[in-house]
């Protein structure tokens, strides 16, 4: 399929953070010649980097969480005695898709490497209201001064990665690949895009620096779609180029241009047929706006490539999970 979203894990990015600065200082000049000079493609230095990169932001996340919550130290843990220690159970009490593993096992690993983590399930496992996932042994006051921000960013990241495997089921069997966007809660933009994929979903450009997505604002300020796709081949030629239309003239203009990826916003059920029509697979079609559960399989089954939402990520309700001692004694 021309123009295609590269797959979910070289999409996913998920690169260093001084790498984003890298990128966003000197996109257009150093990070071509860093291309040029060691890599085939960019997408083949995010693919590179993703690995080490999630391990980091993973790192990151798990300190951050702690220096809000814990602070200078957990003073009603304090209550407890110094060589007590506790087992206890973590249980959803919703239907969930489970996520977010490997930020609790850095979190605990970060007050206490005697805590031992036994995970039940895996992320993108389904789990049961009532099921335990998750088993912990260790110190009591680490275990109660780690359980919020476990709690907190395993609710958080399964309720996107359950979200998205909704709309995923919605649409199984039609062939079309479901979107995130970067409308993500601030500060977890990498977490949740790891969240999407644990869901079945795909994840779309991670940033402003990693693909063209060509909207309304930029064809006014370029002088029209054609210049403006021009311009992006010139700037980063590996990239792929995604042109946002909202009507059939603006659709033309977008593909005789060449545009990778057409993004057909807000488009009606009945038009979005039309267009598939004038397309004749030429670009990767996109459907985006008016993406809910009620309309998501009217949409797929016109025949576009993919689809994007906003939801998966800003309009999630966080999973109801609790941690639970089942043991108490003293070493």
């Amino acid at each position: 399929m021309p123009g295609a979203f590269p797959p979910a894990t070289s999409w996913l990015l998920l690169v260093h953070a001084r790498t984003l600065l890298f990128v966003s200082a000197h996109f257009h000049g150093a990070i071509s010649l860093y291309c040029r000079l060691h890599l085939t493609t960019f997408r083949e230095f995010t693919a590179m980097h993703y690995q080490s990169a999630l391990a980091e932001e993973i790192r990151a996340s798990a300190a951050r969480l702690l220096a809000e919550d814990v602070g200078p130290g957990d003073i009603t843990a304090q209550l407890i005695p110094e060589h007590q220690w506790a087992t206890a159970e973590v249980i959803t009490r919703d239907a969930a898709v489970l996520c977010g593993a490997a930020w609790v096992d850095e979190l605990f690993r970060r007050l206490d490497s005697r805590v031992s983590v036994t995970w039940l399930a895996a992320d993108g496992d389904k789990l049961e209201p009532g099921q335990c996932f998750l088993t912990l042994e260790g110190p009591a006051r680490v275990l109660l001064t780690g359980e919020r921000a476990a709690l907190n960013v395993l609710q958080t990241l399964s309720a996107t990665a359950t979200a998205t495997r909704a709309y995923v089921d919605l649409i199984e069997g039609t062939g079309v690949r479901l979107l995130d966007t970067r409308k993500t809660l601030p500060g977890m933009r990498l977490a949740q895009k790891y969240a999407v994929t644990c869901g079945g979903g795909h994840n779309h450009r991670i940033g402003l620096w990693d693909a063209f997505l060509i909207k309304e604002n930029h064809i006014a300020a370029c002088g029209g779609i054609q210049a403006a796709i021009t311009q992006a081949r010139q700037l980063a030629s590996d990239l792929p180029v995604e042109v946002e239309v909202e009507t059939f003239e603006e659709l033309d203009q977008a593909l005789a241009a060449g545009a990778d990826i057409v993004m057909l916003d807000n488009f009606a059920i009945e038009d979005l047929h039309v267009a598939v029509e004038i397309n004749g697979g030429r670009a990767t079609l996109e459907a985006s706006g008016n993406v809910d559960a009620a309309t998501l399989r009217a949409i797929a089954d016109t025949g576009v490539d993919c689809i994007s939402s906003g939801a998966l990520t800003k309009d999630i309700a966080s999973i109801d999970l609790s941690m639970r001692i089942t043991r108490s004694y003293r070493v």
